[in-house]
């Protein structure tokens, strides 16, 4: 009863549930996987999608974590132009995820992101224009001085992975139950 009146005056948090049996198994395939469950759970948890509602259900740690599973698909798979074209922008550089990762203990990845945060000012009304799969190529070539950030963050990747890992396991609480 107690919880249901809680609920009717603030946003309601969305349990985010963890088998302790998957976590086991996807910590034995690697830091991508034990992350993976986490991301995959609080996706779950909210529906498969994040949005302004769904946001208002998670705890600022659980949607850093989605913020850089985001970040990582898309830098990974096409830089910071893609990001930055897929509309990702505001939501990776006008909340605070650089100073979330910080906290978390990653500097250089809150580094980089401050300083692609100055790039995506300066360029994201051309970067986020609908265009042809021609002209989005074209951005490639156009915006160069976004290719040291992207062959940075694939060469760091895995180790900020891991770092994020680390940061989950010692803060379980904060990203899921865990539940036999």
């Amino acid at each position: 009863m107690f919880s249901r009146l809680i609920c009717n005056f603030a946003p309601c948090m969305k349990e985010v549930i963890v088998s302790d049996s998957r976590l086991q198994r996807a910590a034995m395939q690697g830091m991508d996987a034990f992350v993976q469950v986490f991301t995959g759970a609080i996706r779950d948890a909210i529906g498969g999608e994040l949005t302004a509602e769904t946001m208002a259900e998670l705890n600022s740690d659980q949607i850093t974590l989605l913020a850089w599973d985001m970040l990582r698909q898309e830098v990974m798979e096409g830089g910071f132009v893609q990001l930055i074209h897929n509309g990702l922008g505001p939501f990776i550089f006008k909340n605070p995820f650089a100073k979330a990762v910080r906290l978390w203990g990653l500097r250089d990845l809150s580094k980089m992101i401050y300083e692609v945060h100055t790039l995506w000012l300066k360029n994201r009304e051309e970067i986020e224009k609908d265009c042809s799969d021609e002209e989005f190529m074209a951005l490639f070539e156009r915006f160069p001085e976004f290719d040291d950030y992207d062959d940075q963050f694939v060469e760091s990747e895995e180790q900020w992975t891991d770092d994020i890992a680390h940061y989950i396991d010692d803060n379980l609480e904060k990203f899921a139950t865990i539940k036999e």
